[in-house]
């Protein structure tokens, strides 16, 4: 039998997909990291209308101009950095985008940082290219903070680039303003890349306020779809954004990976920055009430739980977190280890409130009983 490449040898298939494949489907799941709420109906639309004008061919490799002229406004109204449509790319999903600057810039020696606890796919693209992740510990102590002089601590001649994630999977922490703009000058003193993953950018809440880092700094590719805060996770489309010349070797792993991003979810894409923002009010909003609600109920039964400032996911400390996983999962709910998001959560379990008020109560109710 021909043996496997090592790179791929080295990592898992998600075990979140995996619990979730061998569970009860009647189960409360608190488990799933995308909303519960239906795509926009001005969306529907526009996808079904692409369908009917038979948009269902190849575009450009970078996208459509249309869609990349949006996002390039964007960026400048809403993030406060400029960028040109020849420096956008429209990706198969924020996760291609990563996996495209992995292995565009990644190689065997290089050092990336990232956050730990943190999104489970950063060390596996990291490992896919052959390079080496270090971990940036952010403590619940700090409220799971990434702070600019702890990244400048793990800063060698080897590091390469740090992958940022404000709002934060698993822990929902947003970076201060402060540590953006530290670790922005970092990365220009010290000539590594920042990598911002800002999926999750518009799920925030309270008085928090997301600042994109290529505000402060060019070593930058920022990265961000439509999955979360439009919930079009099935349609898989996103987009970076890079320096030219970054950008430009990006667009050759981009071409011969996918060639584009589906025709029609571009469109979608389209209408998702022009149309009416309502439903994102709406679902931010509903959010906040069930992230009130998880956490109020878990701090009440003494698990100790930071008040999370944005995306949708609580992680409490947990005393015997495999125990407390397996005895809800035979009650009907489910949760997912933290030691998936790195050595930090290790004590931690991560539970989704992209799930109905409802079922939040019943679920509380459920682990109440634990």
């Amino acid at each position: 039998m021909v043996k496997p490449a090592a790179r791929a040898e080295s990592i898992e298939l998600s075990q979140i997909r995996k619990m979730f494949e061998n569970t009860n489907p009647d189960a409360i799941n608190l488990g799933i990291g995308e909303p519960d709420f239906p795509v926009p109906e001005n969306i529907k639309t526009a996808l079904k209308e692409s369908v009917d004008e038979d948009f269902t061919h190849y575009t450009p490799n970078k996208g459509y101009e249309d869609l990349r002229e949006e996002i390039r406004l964007k960026f400048e109204n809403e993030n406060k950095f400029k960028t040109n449509i020849d420096d956008i790319i429209v990706t198969g999903g924020a996760s291609e985008a990563l996996y495209d600057c992995a292995q565009a810039l990644f190689e065997k020696g290089d050092e990336i940082l990232i956050q730990d606890p943190g999104f489970l796919s950063y060390e596996a693209v990291i490992k896919l290219a052959e390079a080496k992740p270090k971990y940036i510990k952010t403590p619940m102590s700090d409220n799971f903070k990434v702070r600019a002089e702890t990244v400048a601590e793990q800063i060698t001649p080897n590091t390469k680039a740090i992958i940022l994630n404000s709002p934060c999977n698993p822990t929902g922490a947003v970076m201060d303003k402060e540590d953006v703009k530290g670790i922005s000058d970092l990365a220009t003193d010290h000539d590594f890349m920042i990598i911002s993953d800002e999926i999750y950018e518009k799920i925030i809440y309270d008085n928090n306020k997301h600042y994109s880092p290529a505000r402060y700094c060019d070593n930058v590719i920022t990265i961000n779809g439509f999955s979360k805060t439009y919930a079009m996770t099935g349609l898989r489309i996103g987009y970076m954004t890079g320096p030219h010349e970054v950008i430009e070797e990006l667009l050759k792993v981009h071409q011969y990976n996918i060639a584009c991003a589906s025709s029609i979810s571009q469109k979608a894409a389209y209408e998702a920055l022009t149309g009416p923002q309502d439903s994102v009010k709406s679902m931010v909003n509903e959010f906040q009430r069930r992230r009130d609600l998880i956490v109020t109920r878990l701090n009440s039964m003494g698990y100790k739980t930071t008040h999370c400032e944005g995306a949708f996911y609580a992680f409490p400390e947990i005393p015997d977190p495999e125990k407390f996983t397996a005895t809800a999962m035979d009650k009907g709910v489910i949760a997912v280890l933290g030691k998936a998001f790195g050595p930090t959560g290790e004590k931690h379990v991560r539970m989704s409130y992209a799930n109905s008020y409802e079922n939040i109560e019943k679920a509380m109710d459920i682990l109440e009983t634990i």
